[in-house]
């Protein structure tokens, strides 16, 4: 974890009661050794995706399935930092760039956009290490109504 980024699955689980059984880490993060890079604290966190040889298609990119996942393990906590608990409601993709086997790591941003009363309007982003994006995504969350403690 770098310096600029704070403890943010601390920090998730301090955003829900306990009990909740909520899996903070959750696998899928793990699984793809996500890197929290760097939070600004409601506007964008960063985290940084090692481009692994299992998540390559047949021409050696990597596969399109894969770098979604990537941005939606950045959008995910970014959008439980801000408003918890919500739900994607929409996420859509612009591929700019392939994501070639000579690149060793992707680095996804998630940054507010908006926020209603019901929504988050969120952008991602993924960039090489030589900073060009490689790939662009914006992504609505529909927040959901608070449970009444028991």
């Amino acid at each position: 974890m770098n310096d600029h980024a704070p403890d943010i699955n601390a920090l998730l689980q301090s955003k829900f009661p306990t009990g909740l059984g909520l899996m903070i880490p959750p696998p899928c993060l793990l699984d793809m050794q996500g890197e929290f890079v760097e939070y600004v604290e409601g506007q964008s966190l960063t985290v940084r995706f090692p481009v692994l040889p299992r998540y390559r298609n047949p021409i050696g990119h990597m596969q399109g399935g894969f770098i979604v996942a990537a941005l939606d393990n950045t959008l995910g906590p970014f959008s439980y930092l801000v408003a918890p608990p919500n739900a994607t409601a929409s996420l859509n993709t612009q591929y700019l760039r392939p994501v070639t086997g000579e690149h060793a790591h992707i680095t996804c941003t998630a940054r507010l956009v908006e926020r209603t009363r019901n929504q988050l309007f969120l952008s991602g982003e993924a960039r090489g290490a030589d900073g060009k994006v490689l790939v662009l995504c914006q992504a609505v969350c529909q927040i959901l109504p608070q449970q009444p403690p028991d």
